[in-house]
């Protein structure tokens, strides 16, 4: 009798994986985050690609933001582009396909980027605070916990 063996990719319960490496082993990493529980609790093919986007983007973020100090917050630029800069502000996703980004440019403008998932590269930046005397925005902290209040019912 032979066994039949699972394969991985096909399995229904499928979880992300996340693997990182840096120079500085002692570099706090996206992979030492706790996984949002709606990250980490359902296979992957539930989801739409933009979900899958938004939430592991999350991740990234609230883990750049640690590692700012108090005068510096997360921005991102353009990669492949010379549009600039956006503060982010906000962030959000249209299933199945769409992932958007709000906040402004440096000179105050409101911004928006709406990016399809497959064009989708974000490079994150820490800019000075845009009013000195204020306490830098943490969106990523925000944006996680938004996740886990607004897990979908199963």
């Amino acid at each position: 009798m032979t066994q039949k063996s699972e394969n991985p990719i096909s399995n229904s319960a499928l979880k992300p994986a996340m693997h990182e490496c840096h120079t500085d082993p002692g570099k706090p990493k996206a992979s030492d985050q706790e996984l949002a529980k709606v990250v980490s609790d359902q296979p992957v093919e539930v989801k739409s690609a933009a979900r899958w986007a938004y939430e592991r983007l999350i991740l990234y973020i609230k883990n750049f933001e640690e590692q700012l100090d108090n005068e510096h917050e997360v921005a991102m630029g353009f990669a492949g582009s010379d549009a600039g800069v956006l503060r982010i502000e906000g962030m959000g996703y249209f299933d199945p396909d769409i992932v958007t980004f709000y906040g402004t440019d440096p000179e105050g403008n409101k911004t928006q980027l709406v990016q399809h998932v497959t064009q989708l590269n974000v490079i994150l930046r820490a800019v000075a605070l845009a009013v000195v005397d204020e306490e830098p925005t943490r969106i990523g902290f925000r944006l996680a916990e938004d996740l886990d209040e607004n897990a979908p019912a199963r």
